[in-house]
């Protein structure tokens, strides 16, 4: 976590933000926002002290689709933090055939890995186009006009007395030529033949990354990937040689040791560990009373050390689990949060509901968003030229038929306004290709007309909204 990024993220800030993209649920936001700030606290107390401070990982009860992993995902992104969402109830006690709960931290640290390495990519990026470009162009030159010497530009050692890479020799015209052509995009349709490498390793292609290193051979799995790599050439457009050669500069100028370091660092201080259906696995769930409450208990008691603080083994080093911060959700139905194991749920003091969604809170949710569907979908429908304008009685329209469907069938929250919005433009999203360019009014008459009948006939709606 950048703290010059996180000194401006006050609790007020980080609700203010989470409103932008999540209606209501002020209790819920406001809980995730303190333990955020938290965080940079932690980092700014000095001495041992810092060490002792523990995350306060928090519980989010409420029905399916009101906003708990949104909440979770979006306070991930604002931080810049390794974020993972992962269900309890697939997870089984040692012993039992299924995934150990161990692999939440080896895919958090995978999360972690590719976050860093993306950020480290685009800071070199620049860089490893300019040395692309100038492997692009030996490939273009004819072989007697390269200088007779291989170009590496993104590695040359600097001579005695300077602090920067040596300049490469002057290009002559005929380099400079290519150049601006190149730059131009009047060679794009030419082809070059550049050489890429492949895994062509069986063993991996069979049992996978994560399988390999869950049966303890990640060093075996580390070490037939070098192996099983292939080079072989291939002619590509200069476009796409282009970007080949951008990635492999990449790597090249990536350092691994500081990227794994990093990555670490940010799992360890930053990671969220978003765990849903944690109702699944309490000892009072409908679930655990078809089968044997000890795998459900035993899952609990192996995910304890996890989130109590212990340090996991992953083909990346070891990783402290101690400062992790761990959300918890679920509809707690049938269960509670008191039907967790007293020592795991003295590890989640923080306890928030979050509230039904009613009409109210879909009309808001269908406009207020930055990413609200009715944008998502005009957005959509606009690239074929076709404009649709939704009017404030067709809004309220759908809000009312998506909370009365839930009210009569399962709630399941705002994902209802999928099912709805999908329904309503169905025949729009079919046809728009070939109706032209056009702009098409959302009336509370024109939501009626598709959807009314769908909604009051029950069996119908059981199956359709």
């Amino acid at each position: 976590m950048d703290p010059r990024f996180v000194d401006r993220l006050t609790p007020t800030a980080i609700v203010d933000e989470l409103d932008r993209y999540i209606v209501g649920q002020r209790a819920a936001k406001r809980a995730v926002a303190i333990a955020l700030r938290n965080r940079w606290r932690r980092q700014r107390v000095e001495g041992d002290l810092r060490d002792e401070i523990a995350p306060k990982n928090i519980i989010m009860m409420g029905p399916t689709g009101v906003g708990k992993t949104e909440i979770a995902r979006r306070l991930a992104k604002l931080a810049g933090a390794p974020f993972l969402k992962v269900e309890a109830s697939k997870f089984t006690e040692v012993g039992y055939v299924g995934r150990d709960v161990e692999s939440i931290v080896r895919d958090l640290m995978e999360v972690s890995i590719k976050l860093v390495k993306d950020e480290e990519a685009t800071r070199v990026r620049p860089k490893a186009r300019e040395a692309a470009e100038e492997r692009l162009l030996d490939l273009l030159l004819p072989a007697g006009q390269r200088g007779g010497q291989a170009r590496s530009y993104s590695h040359q050692a600097p001579l005695p007395g300077e602090t920067e890479p040596s300049p490469p020799p002057g290009p002559d015209a005929t380099r400079e030529k290519l150049r601006d052509l190149l730059h131009k995009g009047k060679l794009d349709d030419r082809e070059v033949e550049v050489e890429t490498t492949e895994d062509s390793s069986p063993f991996l292609q069979v049992f996978g990354g994560a399988g390999v290193e869950e049966m303890g051979l990640g060093g075996l799995k580390d070490m037939l990937g070098n192996m099983g790599k292939k080079r072989r050439k291939r002619k590509v457009r200069i476009p796409d040689a282009l970007e080949l050669l951008v990635q492999q500069e990449v790597e090249r100028l990536l350092d691994n040791d500081h990227v794994t370091r990093e990555a670490v660092n940010r799992a360890e201080n930053a990671g969220i560990v978003f765990l849903d259906e944690i109702d699944k696995i309490a000892a009072g769930s409908a679930g655990s009373r078809q089968g044997p409450d000890v795998s459900r208990e035993g899952v609990q008691r192996d995910l304890l050390p996890i989130v109590e603080g212990s340090t996991v083994t992953t083909k990346y080093g070891a990783v402290k689990t101690d400062h992790i911060l761990f959300v918890a959700a679920g509809a707690f139905h049938t269960a509670k949060p008191s039907d967790l194991i007293p020592e795991l749920q003295g590890r989640f003091p923080i306890r928030v509901e979050l509230e039904p969604l009613a009409a109210e809170d879909f009309v808001r949710i269908l406009t207020e968003p930055r990413n609200a569907l009715t944008r998502q979908y005009i957005a959509l429908l606009g690239t074929e030229g076709v404009t649709i304008d939704f009017d404030e009685a067709a809004i309220t329209e759908l809000a009312r038929i998506a909370a009365e469907v839930n009210a009569r069938t399962h709630n399941i929250g705002a994902r209802r306004l999928h099912t709805v919005m999908e329904r309503l433009l169905d025949e729009l999203l079919f046809s728009t290709p070939e109706i032209g360019e056009q702009t098409i009014k959302i009336t509370e008459a024109y939501v009626r007309e598709r959807l009314v009948e769908l909604a009051e006939d029950e069996e119908l709606s059981k199956y359709i909204l």
